[in-house]
């Protein structure tokens, strides 16, 4: 018999992992990426001092960019643990329809 509390507490528990998941690999990717970013960015003010205003113009674009990504997975990982999850609820109708069936 399937029992609905260990269904919830598994699809919450995986939930929880994606999550996690939405918020980690992005993070560490935005890091690789301003890391390159700094670097290439002080490379070119080493080799062309007098280029400094419009290379940290580029810079700080670029930054914006490569941290757009960050942001948007981790406001899907906040929403996919704190939001409405609309698989929940299908989730628990079959779980019900199965109990019920099981139960006949």
């Amino acid at each position: 018999m399937i029992d609905i509390v260990s269904v919830i507490a598994n699809f919450q528990g995986l939930s929880a992992i994606a999550a996690a998941l939405f918020i980690a690999l992005p993070a560490c990717g935005t890091a690789i990426g301003f890391g390159a970013l700094g670097g290439k960015y002080l490379e070119g003010v080493a080799r062309q001092p007098e280029l400094s205003g419009m290379l940290m113009g580029r810079f700080f674009i670029m930054m914006a960019f490569v941290d757009q990504f960050a942001v948007i997975s981790i406001v899907m990982g906040l929403l996919i643990m704190f939001g409405a999850n609309p698989f929940m609820s299908e989730s628990l109708h079959h779980a019900i329809l199965a109990a019920n069936v099981q139960a006949r």
